[in-house]
């Protein structure tokens, strides 16, 4: 089994002595990292140019707190699938603040429902989690896991919202 540690430690034998290194090297989950390095740079690709901001922006400005705050967990648990959850939970909390200021979405139930939502995702195969768990599964289950936590991930994107939504931000309405 791969773990993070070990790639690591491949790396600096790779630099120090290559000769000794050469097993090390061919024990490494190259297409876990390929795969975890090219979501973290679209994804930052997209906070650049400004992405996130402009979907958190456009849910803002919706007049319906209750269907922004859906909204805000939905694009979060979507956008964490590929990305730090704690980054974006940081960039999505300043957002919510225009639901939150009419009284109509409470604080803590909305932000409980944002981290879970956001959270839950995170054994999508396209996180760092995910592919942890993945890199770490014998060659010949991969595929197999691979499925297993898209299935999940993506799943969770959708069912995770719309639940935590109707757990903590709903009951405030009723």
């Amino acid at each position: 089994m791969i773990r993070p540690a070990r790639s690591a430690v491949v790396v600096v034998l790779t630099l120090v002595d290559p000769d000794t290194a050469k097993g090390a090297v061919d024990r490494c989950a190259w297409s876990t990292v390929l795969l975890v390095c090219g979501v973290v740079t679209f994804v930052g690709v997209m906070e650049r140019m400004g992405t996130i901001d402009w979907l958190g922006e456009s849910v803002a400005s919706i007049r319906s707190p209750l269907l922004g705050a859906l909204l805000i967990c939905l694009i979060g648990a979507v956008v964490s699938a590929f990305a730090s959850t704690t980054g974006i939970l940081g960039a999505l909390i300043p957002l919510t603040v225009p639901f939150l200021m009419d009284g109509q979405v409470t604080a803590v139930g909305l932000i409980i429902a944002l981290a879970v939502s956001l959270s839950v995702v995170d054994s999508s195969p396209l996180s760092t989690s995910g592919a942890l768990v993945t890199a770490n599964a014998p060659e010949e289950l991969r595929p197999r896991v691979f499925g297993a936590l898209m299935k999940w991930g993506m799943s969770m994107a959708v069912v995770a919202p719309l639940a935590t939504w109707a757990l903590f931000v709903l009951p405030a309405q009723l």
